[in-house]
């Protein structure tokens, strides 16, 4: 069994805040995947049955609000028996932009309250998938902003987001972590992944080794790579005086000046 939890706190109040995005990606997962039964309440939370490629999932969205969602996550995993390792929990990261993403596994809970409880009842070497939404740049203004509903222009990048979680979750039951990284790289970001894909550029600008030496090799002379020089005529040293120099110049034609 392997247990996918989203973060957030239970009722229309909350729906839509920044907070809540953990809960939008499992409510994402349930909706795309027909093999998953009704939400029903158990566990401290509401729960869905179902199927991810070949693994059988449980969806969880805790409803003891955010601060307390160890006690409800930490049931499940008791009646199921699940590992720390097969566990994936979603949930919102200021310190990401908004549209970006990261996969790891363990860690600390970085003041995240979801965090900090689940950590308390069950360990720290679960899976976590971190959502950007952005930070509003002073300490201050964080509790409102997280609780704050995503603005409407927000869905230009919230629901492509939302599309390739629920897309690739089966990669996430089968954990392939990285694989899961890729593709939702490659659907968000193609330029990103593109230059990811670019072989490396060879070294220029140096003169390469001798080999077998490790010495680098003398340098050609610019412009005689392919080409000799040309051959100088040679020059027969004729003397400037005397009667061979007087007999020479009649036959040449040569005149004293």
């Amino acid at each position: 069994m392997r247990l996918i939890v989203g973060l957030g706190n239970p009722g229309g109040k909350y729906e839509r805040n920044r907070h809540n995005i953990g809960f939008m990606a499992v409510d994402e997962i349930h909706r795309r995947h027909s093999s998953f039964s009704p939400w029903k309440a158990r566990f401290q939370g509401q729960v869905s049955e179902g199927r991810l490629g070949t693994e059988k999932v449980l969806l969880l969205k805790p409803s003891t609000f955010m601060n307390e969602s160890g006690r409800s996550i930490s049931e499940a995993i008791r009646f199921f028996k699940i590992e720390p390792e097969d566990i994936v929990v979603i949930y919102d990261e200021l310190d990401l932009p908004p549209a970006k993403f990261r996969m790891k596994a363990g860690g600390g809970h970085g003041g995240h309250n979801g965090l900090r409880s689940m950590t308390a009842h069950i360990g720290a070497d679960y899976r976590r998938l971190r959502l950007g939404i952005g930070h509003p740049g002073d300490k201050k203004l964080v509790a409102n902003y997280v609780l704050g509903d995503f603005a409407k222009k927000d869905s230009d990048w919230l629901d492509p987001l939302l599309s390739q979680v629920a897309d690739n979750a089966d990669l996430l039951a089968d954990k392939k972590d990285s694989q899961f990284a890729n593709k939702l790289t490659l659907a968000l970001e193609p330029e990103k992944a593109r230059r990811n894909d670019k072989p490396a550029k060879p070294v220029t600008g140096s003169t390469p080794l001798k080999e077998g030496t490790g010495r680098q090799a003398p340098a050609k002379p610019k412009g005689q790579s392919h080409i000799r020089q040309a051959r100088q005529p040679h020059t027969t040293n004729l003397p400037k005086s005397g009667p061979m120099a007087e007999m020479l110049k009649k036959l040449l034609g040569n005149k004293d000046s």
